[in-house]
């Protein structure tokens, strides 16, 4: 466990805060897709809980890389 708060306390790669940012958006667009008030066609529901799920996926590995030291 000790290994894991230390992966998520250290600095974060520049490429990696890339993919978070992008992870967050992909998330943040899909979450609004699904909560809209008004019916959308059952393709758009379903591609828009692919694209929450693998922006939730992308933020969440992206956010315990941590840069190796040589």
């Amino acid at each position: 466990m000790d290994e894991i708060t230390e992966r998520i306390k250290s600095p974060t790669p520049k490429f990696f805060k890339k993919i978070r940012t992008i992870g967050l958006t992909l998330g943040a667009i899909g979450g609004a897709l699904l909560a809209a008030p008004i019916a959308l066609p059952a393709t758009v529901t379903t591609i828009a809980g692919y694209l929450a799920t693998a922006g939730i996926v992308a933020s969440a590995i992206s956010s315990v890389t941590k840069e190796d030291k040589p």
